[in-house]
């Protein structure tokens, strides 16, 4: 370390009495800084770290320049990724450094804190402190050094209670925030970056050099990345050469070790120049604070690969893509690539050129995968690793390939899932007929099973998270060839199994719903035909509701005779001749709207004038005048609001109106859902929250900042609920 200069020490006894701190801070740091700031400045500096506490992690200064231009000198007590949250926070209050120089105090590091609850307070002051000073150039306004200080103290408490990968979130979500989409459709070429390695042999620190064109964000990003590879920044020098920035750090293991092996060089090399070009794509991502976590993770998982695996995303169309994959869906990377990345690393390698594929060819596919399964549990993961890569791809198709649409991505769920629930039904079958042998009727012939849809699934209409709606009907009464348990305790187990065979969850795509079974909870997981054909007749126990959900009935695996014959039940119950009770309807209705939804929100579905008032116009004219029109029945509310315009039943303008609404909620709701997989999450988010920004981006709108697509989107909002909720009230309410 070098000498406290005359000059400094002069400066500091001008500001009156020196505290012994300011000093101590002084001297522990080398002839750099001092070569690099004023004496004035240097002697302010040593008053603030004269100040900090554990209450007071960091002191803030802000100096005008020449040209627009700003000094900020962040002192604090030194505590692990420090750098980077600085860093974050000056480019979320759109800050951006042109050049600065990072000084890191002589003394043994303070002692790495936790980062899992519980929280605890540390029990000594940080003996290492470090001074940042960063020229910057504001993009919108002046620097606020209150708030700058504030949010930053706020953060740092965090990290020395252990709470780091919280302050990490905090800086990731404001940085989105401050992301603003340049004009154009396209974020243009990536520069290159070039990084080198010295270790000198007289130090205990590697060097490594960044130079490359500047992106928004690239310094924190890259910061991050370092810190969550357990790499510590001792220093740093940034400094612009032409359009160019180059960036120098001292680095080195947060064991102490340098970076000298080849291959650790060449990984780090390859991860810092993805997170170059992955930073350039951000303001692309719908959520970019979410694209951002999900890559720092996935580059975490390839980097201990080594550098083969990292060149899986080296291209700029991949990484743009990828941008707009995790920036959309936490749910696809928390429940698929992130624990299955190996298993799924094909289809992110070659999904633009796999198609979508029909059930027959799945199928196929499928069945030739499971005969090479030597075991009932081979068997589960050979189809369930099936099933979770054609969702992937399918999900990566819908996201990525504007040729995909809504319809393309519906069926093709539902032919994937249509595909693997016969094979998973014959994979339960066969189990228990080795364990019990096979169901007989009591008559000793055979007992087959019809497995049929109901809902989305019945309808063909699946989108993200849908569960599949599901109707288990056996044909009757009777006993086991083998252990002699009864038929319909057979199929219990079946339906049991299946739902431990399917992996999926609580809520979401593949899991088991079968609350629309004959007696709700209170029936048979599966249902003997007479059962079902008393249940659904004139004196049977089915509510007025039922009614329309058995609208979207449809037979998807087992016996196609024994499905077939449920549909007859089914259609001597909907197509009955009982007139349509309009003003049940109405009030069930209206039940859903005020019940399910809270006061002042809108829930996409249940909300008026959303998505359920369109399936329910569907639903209630086909319950109406359906009954002696066969050409008018159909599961599906696309091609059901076709056939009533075909039919007479709905004008042309009426019927595009709602064709275009229902596509639009139907966006929505998926939208909504693929961030975190959850069925049920289809409360549109507050106006004035980010979240809602998100949203709009998710959806594909386009505008410079978050709260401008917002607002689009909110117009749209409104403009379909008014439309659609005219409508409905003319051919219903109104009458």
């Amino acid at each position: 370390m070098a000498e406290v200069p005359e000059a400094v020490r002069a400066a500091l006894e001008r500001g009156g009495e020196v505290p012994p701190a300011a000093l101590e801070f002084l001297g522990r740091l080398d002839s750099e800084y001092y070569a690099r700031v004023f004496p004035e400045d240097a002697a302010r500096h040593a008053r603030l770290a004269a100040d900090l506490t554990h209450e007071q992690p960091a002191r803030l200064s802000v100096e005008a320049r020449a040209q627009g231009r700003y000094d900020i000198a962040v002192i604090a007590l030194d505590y692990f990724s420090e750098f980077a949250i600085v860093c974050g926070l000056l480019a979320a209050h759109g800050l951006d450094i042109e050049s600065g120089h990072v000084h890191t105090g002589e003394s043994a590091p303070a002692p790495p804190p936790r980062e899992r609850r519980p929280r605890r307070r540390p029990t000594s002051v940080a003996a290492r402190k470090i001074v940042d000073v960063f020229r910057v150039h504001p993009r919108r306004q002046p620097p606020e050094p209150g708030a700058l200080e504030a949010e930053l103290v706020g953060l740092l408490r965090l990290v020395a209670e252990g709470e780091a990968v919280e302050a990490r979130e905090r800086v990731n979500r404001r940085l989105a925030e401050s992301l603003e989409r340049p004009s154009g459709s396209s974020a243009g070429a990536v520069a290159p970056v070039t990084i080198a390695f010295d270790n000198d042999p007289d130090t205990a620190w590697t060097v490594m050099h960044v130079r490359g064109a500047d992106a928004l964000g690239f310094l924190y990003a890259l910061a991050n990345a370092l810190a969550m590879r357990g790499i510590y920044v001792q220093s740093v020098l940034i400094e612009s050469i032409g359009s160019e920035v180059s960036d120098r750090f001292t680095i080195a293991r947060r064991d102490g070790r340098r970076i000298e092996d080849a291959s650790d060089q060449e990984a780090l090399r390859l991860a810092v120049a993805l997170i170059k070009q992955f930073t350039h794509f951000l303001p692309w991502a719908p959520d970019p604070a979410l694209a951002l976590r999900g890559f720092d993770q996935l580059l975490d998982q390839l980097t201990a690969e080594g550098p083969e695996a990292l060149r899986l995303f080296a291209s700029p169309q991949g990484l743009r893509e990828l941008a707009r994959l995790l920036g959309s869906s936490a749910f696809l990377w928390e429940d698929f690539l992130r624990h299955q990345l190996d298993n799924l690393r094909p289809v992110l390698a070659n999904w633009r050129t796999r198609p979508l594929r029909s059930r027959d060819e799945l199928a196929r596919d499928l069945g030739e995968r499971l005969r090479s399964g030597e075991s009932h549990a081979a068997r589960r993961r050979i189809l369930n690793e099936f099933k979770d890569e054609e969702m992937l791809l399918a999900d990566m198709k819908y996201l990525l390939d504007p040729n995909v649409s809504l319809e393309s991505f519906s069926t093709a769920l539902t032919d994937l899932a249509d595909a693997v629930l016969e094979e998973a039904v014959i994979l339960c079958r066969a189990r228990l007929e080795e364990e019990h042998g096979k169901p007989r009727l009591e008559g000793g012939g055979a007992c087959p099973l019809a497995v049929l849809g109901l809902g989305k699934y019945g309808g063909g209409e699946m989108g993200y998270a849908s569960d599949l709606e599901l109707l288990f009907v056996y044909a009757g009464p009777g006993r086991t060839t083998g252990s002699g348990i009864e038929s319909g305790a057979f199929y219990e187990k079946l339906v049991q199994e299946l739902r431990e065979l399917l992996e999926a969850r609580a809520e979401g795509i593949f899991h088991l719903d079968l609350r629309l079974r004959p007696y709700g909870k209170k029936g048979p997981l599966a249902s003997p035909l007479p059962l079902l054909a008393g249940y659904y007749g004139p004196d049977g126990g089915a509510a007025p509701f039922e009614r329309q959900a058995l609208l979207k009935l449809r037979p998807v695996a087992g016996d196609t005779e024994l499905g077939r014959e449920v549909l007859v039940v089914r259609d001597a119950f909907v197509w009955s001749g009982v007139p349509w009770d309009r003003e049940n309807a109405l009030h069930l209705r209206e039940r859903q709207a005020a019940e399910l939804v809270p006061v002042g929100r809108i829930n996409v579905k249940y909300s008026r004038g959303c998505m359920v008032d369109v399936e329910y116009t569907v639903q209630y004219l086909q319950l109406q005048h359906a009954g002696d029109r066969e050409d008018l029945r159909t599961p599906t509310t696309l091609e059901g609001l076709d056939r009533l315009r075909e039919g007479g039943l709905l004008s042309k303008a009426d019927s595009a109106e709602l064709r275009s609404s229902y596509l639009f909620w139907r966006r929505l709701a998926d939208a909504q859902r693929m961030v975190h997989g959850a069925a049920r999450d289809l409360l549109l988010p507050e106006p004035s929250s980010e979240e809602l920004g998100f949203l709009a981006r998710r959806m594909g709108y386009e505008a410079p900042s978050g709260q401008e697509a917002a607002a689009a989107l909110l117009d749209d909002v409104k403009r379909h609920r008014e439309r659609t909720l005219a409508i409905f009230e003319r051919l219903f309410v109104s009458v």
